[in-house]
């Protein structure tokens, strides 16, 4: 039974050569942080070795990746994340929709939550000779967790702040927000009444000061009667539409360090020649940082089941993470060994 206490624990060499289900299978259960990979896709690539990605069809290749994804959750914490980039592959001109139906596996068959699919956008892509369609140039990556309550740094991978000002006695901030047009449109309003005027210039002189005292980096005041309230005007679905009914107005608060990164992410694939060509699609270590500063806690595990040439392991090394990698292919494991201990020497 999984998690029983004759396992072994994880291999004391960071990374492992061998059959990613089968050395999964001799990991302790809920010892790992996060799961960030990129498993070979189906029917499009040659690697050294036989292995995921080799499978006739693209429900056989679906059934043995969902297996192997579905030993990861086990040996993951119950507050881990696997992140999981995927592309997609033609078979007789028909694209297979292969990330989704993997997804939809991990959900339906695995019990897993899906949180995030992050649009990949490779801006360049590889050529593409075909006269019927369009280049491709994303992919998928996705954020699934085991439970509803999970790890989650939103700050760690948030903008660096811009800073508010005070021009002539007036704050304005980091955008240009001065309240000056919100404090003439609550004045000249007559869809507020006068009491509602005065709670709403209070309101706003109370954003103003976090502004200044840079609680708030920005906002935004909807007045009513001014601008377009919310997606809906209906109370019974907007909370915002419910608040301009009732008070008259409401604010668009701003964090003050900035926004999260947004779900399309344009990062440009790593140049193999880099590399020597020893993997032919090596994993962009930009495509890693937003997902371990995110999910994974200082000092916590990363695993990549299908690590390649080692590039999760060696951002999660240098993001004072730990890590643990498997691959099939002794190569490309003598190759992240060899990394890893460059990497340190480096650290050290």
């Amino acid at each position: 039974m999984h998690g029983s206490g004759t396992r072994s624990k994880p291999p004391a060499f960071p990374v492992t050569c061998g059959d990613a289900l089968d050395v999964l299978r001799l990991m302790c259960t809920s010892t790992i942080d996060v799961c960030l990979t990129s498993p070979p896709y189906w029917g499009q690539r040659q690697y050294d070795t036989d292995g995921i990605g080799r499978e006739a069809t693209c429900p056989e290749y679906v059934e043995a990746l969902t297996a192997v994804l579905n030993e990861v959750k086990r040996v993951l914490k119950p507050e881990g994340s696997l992140w999981l980039n995927i592309g997609d592959s033609y078979d007789r001109k028909c694209l297979q929709g292969v990330p989704w139906r993997v997804a939809i596996g991990l959900m339906d068959g695995g019990g897993w939550i899906l949180r995030n699919d992050v649009i990949w956008n490779k801006v360049k892509g590889a050529p593409d000779n075909a006269k019927d369609k369009l280049r491709n140039i994303h992919e998928h990556v996705f954020h699934f967790v085991k439970q509803r309550s999970y790890y989650y740094d939103a700050d760690a991978i948030r903008s660096t702040p811009k800073e508010a000002k005070v021009v002539n006695g007036s704050v304005i901030s980091a955008t240009g927000v001065s309240g000056v047009r919100y404090r003439r449109q609550i004045e000249l309003s007559t869809a507020l009444t006068p009491t509602e005027k005065v709670e709403a210039l209070a309101a706003l002189n109370d954003m103003l000061d976090a502004v200044r005292e840079k609680r708030l980096a920005d906002f935004r005041m909807i007045i009513r009667g001014q601008q377009r309230t919310t997606h809906s005007d209906s109370t019974g679905v907007s909370g915002r539409a419910r608040e301009i009914k009732d008070k008259g107005f409401y604010f668009l608060k701003y964090h003050p360090n900035v926004s999260k990164p947004s779900d399309v992410w344009d990062i440009i694939p790593e140049d193999t020649h880099r590399q020597g060509d020893v993997h032919f699609a090596p994993f962009p270590s930009d495509l890693c940082r937003i997902p371990i500063l995110a999910t994974c806690p200082p000092g916590g595990v990363v695993l990549d089941p299908f690590c390649g040439t080692g590039t999760t392991l060696a951002v999660a090394k240098s993001l004072g993470r730990g890590a643990v990698g498997i691959d099939i292919s002794q190569s490309y494991v003598d190759f992240a060994r060899g990394r890893l201990a460059d990497l340190l020497t480096e650290i050290s």
